[in-house]
């Protein structure tokens, strides 16, 4: 007979074992169930991943393609419309509020005669520039040949230190400063003697220093340009008529701050004194041209110019204004005698400098008319 805690003992052991078998058998049929849930899971994203098909082309998408064809030739247009926009554009009312006017341009060819003083100049002046600019140039060239003979003896190892030759390129250096300010001084006052070939410019330095001719400045009181230059000028010496050739536009203005020309006069009346003040005239010779009034043109660096009116499209009230260049030929009355129009051309005779601000800006919106 066994003994009561024996049993007891073994019935706990039992127990024990029981519950380990059901803890297994729980787990395993968990792991089973899970595996069960996965497999779809795994077959699915082991499978590709299958392709939309293609979307048949569908009867509405050829007019949406024929319509974003046709925005785009509109978008061209509008970028047309708008490079041409940038032309001042003006409507009938914008016209009439800001005074804009146009007219043909008047063909003329007229000899204009206009009432100047002339002043006798004293030749040793110009002889004594002339002189001073030759004898810069002439000592430039000197200090060049120094220096490009001490370079020859420097770079052979002769008998020339470095301090001589940089006292000479020191040397050429002020000569040739004094070279060029000698230059522009005669440019400045003998304008028309320096644009001379040298040849023709020692004919007339010879012809007023042995008194066969003489120079005169001739003033044109009230007028700071003068377009194009004048071809003769008169002289009125005791109530005789002496002609002269003009030789070009002086750039230096004299006490009456006006434009004046050169003018040379051969076998000059004996006596006529250096400084003498006289009566004289610039003349013109008749020039085909365009007349124009003062306020159609407008300077800018590029030169002068004139708006003209471009043709209107049919139906459409607003108008185009474009630059037209000009060349400036001479003053005639209250215009001005101008070359590079055409009879046809409508030009802008008032308001010019309407356009001119509204450049760039186009069409004013007809919401700004007020």
């Amino acid at each position: 007979m066994r003994e009561p805690g024996f049993l007891i003992r073994d019935s706990r052991f039992a127990s024990r074992i029981a519950i380990a078998i059901a803890a297994a058998a729980f787990a395993v049929s968990l792991a089973i169930a899970q595996d069960d849930d996965d497999a779809p899971k795994k077959a699915q994203s082991t499978a590709p991943a299958a392709k939309p098909a293609a979307a048949k082309p569908d009867a509405d998408d050829v007019p949406k393609k024929v319509a974003s064809s046709a925005a785009s030739a509109d978008d061209d247009d509008d970028a047309q419309k708008n490079a041409q926009g940038t032309l001042p554009t003006l409507n009938k009312e914008q016209r009439d509020a800001v005074g804009v006017a146009v007219a043909r341009a008047i063909r003329e060819k007229p000899a204009e005669r206009v009432p100047a003083f002339g002043q006798v100049l004293d030749p040793s002046a110009l002889i004594g520039d002339l002189g001073e600019l030759d004898a810069s140039r002439a000592a430039e060239r000197a200090a060049s040949a120094e220096v490009a003979r001490l370079q020859g003896l420097y770079k052979a190892g002769a008998s020339a230190s470095l301090k001589n030759l940089e006292a000479a390129q020191a040397e050429q250096a002020h000569a040739h400063a004094q070279a060029q300010t000698a230059a522009s001084r005669f440019a400045l006052r003998w304008a028309p003697v320096a644009s001379m070939p040298a040849p023709r410019r020692q004919k007339l330095m010879d012809n007023i220093g042995a008194g066969r001719s003489a120079l005169v400045r001739v003033d044109l009181p009230g007028r700071q340009s003068l377009g194009s230059v004048p071809e003769t000028a008169t002289l009125d010496i005791d109530g005789v008529t002496v002609e002269g050739r003009v030789l070009g536009a002086l750039m230096q203005a004299s006490e009456s701050q006006s434009a004046s020309v050169l003018a040379e006069i051969g076998q000059p009346p004996v006596g006529l004194a250096i400084g003498a003040r006289v009566p004289a005239h610039v003349i013109w010779n008749a020039r085909a041209g365009y007349l124009v009034p003062r306020g159609a043109l407008i300077y800018e660096e590029g030169g002068a110019f004139v708006y003209h009116q471009l043709d209107a499209k049919p139906g459409d009230d607003r108008t185009q204004y474009a630059r037209k260049k000009v060349a400036l030929l001479m003053q005639s009355g209250d215009g001005w005698l101008v070359d590079g129009l055409d009879d046809d051309d409508l030009v802008v005779v008032r308001g010019a400098g309407v356009l001119w601000s509204l450049e760039g800006v186009g069409a004013i919106p007809e919401d700004d008319d007020d």
